[in-house]
């Protein structure tokens, strides 16, 4: 069990966001969260990095870590462990691809530049995109920006890979192409949570699907969305 969520709440300015939260994710997995804006789908990602505080839990492991109780200095290790992909993909727009995905690695304590080199190509080949290593961020389409912020997330081969709202500054089309893509992705292993109002995609491209609603967290069927 890569995520394991029992009874768990959050709250933001003392409102509560979510309560009694049971969430699961296993390795492979292909995970859809749907709601409302506003429902708690970017607060709950957030737990899973740290980036936002469980209020009360009784379990919350991610990755083999008790979140409620990780240290601050531990939490860099943890997200060295995940993937994470943001709706406005934030690149570094004074940087190509290559810089960009190279900044990364070295953050995150790679050093010798062969290793480097070889993992960026095979990251750029996973996403179609060997040709743009030199391209600025913003010669890039929106579709193409998503598949470098994608890459980027794959450079440290993560267990999980978080996308909140990945296809949503993105035409219909494009969308479909980056879902298929993440879909692609569990093949090898990895898990994919990912937040959308695209429902549509989840005929298309199944899997498990949580429903944010009303502070609740609630596991259903596809054909009572």
């Amino acid at each position: 069990m890569l995520i394991d969520y029992k009874n768990a709440t959050i709250y933001q300015d003392e409102q509560c966001i979510l309560k009694d939260i049971n969430f699961r994710a296993d390795e492979g997995e292909f995970i859809y969260l749907i709601g409302k804006v506003g429902s708690g789908k970017s607060s709950l990602l957030k737990t899973f990095y740290c980036e936002l505080d469980l209020d009360e839990a009784e379990n919350a492991v991610v990755l083999d870590r008790e979140i409620m109780k990780i240290k601050r200095k531990h939490i860099p290790e943890l997200r060295r462990e995940m993937g994470i992909i943001f709706q406005d993909f934030k690149l570094l727009h004074d940087r190509t691809v290559y810089n960009n995905l190279h900044f990364v690695l070295k953050a995150t304590g790679w050093q010798k530049k062969d290793e480097i080199n070889t993992r960026i190509d095979e990251v750029l080949e996973a996403v179609g995109m060997t040709g743009a290593k030199e391209s600025l961020p913003h010669e890039l389409s929106g579709g193409e920006q998503q598949r470098i912020a994608i890459a980027r997330a794959l450079l440290n081969k993560p267990k999980v890979i978080i996308a909140d709202e990945p296809t949503g500054n993105l035409d219909p089309e494009t969308a479909e192409n980056i879902v298929a893509l993440l879909k692609g992705i569990t093949r090898t292993g990895t898990t994919v949570i990912m937040s959308t109002h695209n429902i549509p995609m989840l005929d298309k491209f199944p899997g498990i699907v949580y429903r944010c609603e009303n502070s609740t967290l609630t596991e259903i069927n596809n054909k009572n969305i």
